[in-house]
């Protein structure tokens, strides 16, 4: 199967032309997407990424999409792409979480919490069972840096993975080393990657329920909520 995992979620972004099937994966090609360019830009570099494999926006089986958390706005162009093609096209979506794609692409297996500078000194924060390629949220949640330090010192989770240096420095010094992983923040690639397990699982959603996971309400939602 022949899917496209697009990254919109961060200050820069990419999609991935991607192939595969429940005992294989091969990136196909990907290509990056400057931040503050997503609108302009995403849909541009998708028809550029297919033309450049000799393929079609026909050729594709599916849609892997990262949902979350990250920039609302970029969040929003991407997942709007994707609903426009599938549902053109006809073809199945999977989300893929952040947290859960930084979490899976570990390496680690057992009770593994992932977490992401959130700004605000704020973390978004995952806990996930996790096994070979597959993942289970337990929970997903926004945290504060005290907060944030009070999990890292219980004793919920086998390993923690952690996608920022900053968030790396400070963990390190309240939690066992051993316990502790700095990992790259997962590209297009990896959300492919998952993507593409989903998809040959039934794991997927519509094009009506395709949404973001935020996690953290956006500011027109606080301000609306404080003036009331």
């Amino acid at each position: 199967m022949l899917i496209l995992g697009i990254d919109t979620s961060g200050k820069s972004g990419g999609i991935t032309l991607a192939e595969g099937d429940a005992k294989s994966f091969r990136a196909v090609g990907s290509r990056p997407i400057e931040g503050g360019t997503f609108s302009a830009q995403l849909v541009p570099t998708i028809a550029a990424l297919l033309e450049q494999h000799r393929r079609t926006a026909q050729d594709l089986g599916g849609f892997a999409a990262a949902s979350g958390p990250g920039s609302f706005t970029g969040l929003r162009v991407g997942l709007s792409a994707v609903k426009g093609l599938a549902e053109v096209l006809n073809k199945p979506i999977a989300t893929v979480s952040l947290l859960e794609a930084l979490a899976i692409s570990s390496g680690r297996q057992g009770r593994i919490a992932a977490a992401l500078d959130a700004g605000r000194s704020e973390i978004f924060w995952g806990v996930y069972q996790v096994s070979a390629d597959n993942g289970h949220k337990i929970s997903e949640e926004l945290l504060s840096r005290e907060e944030f330090l009070r999990h890292l010192g219980s004793s919920e989770t086998d390993f923690v993975i952690v996608g920022d240096v900053a968030l790396g420095d400070l963990a390190s010094a309240v939690t066992d080393k051993a316990r502790l992983q700095l990992a790259p923040r997962p590209g297009s690639e990896v959300i492919a990657q998952i993507g593409l397990r989903k998809i040959l699982s039934g794991e997927t959603v519509s094009v009506e329920t395709l949404d973001a996971n935020y996690i953290r309400r956006s500011d027109a939602e606080i301000f609306a909520k404080d003036r009331s």
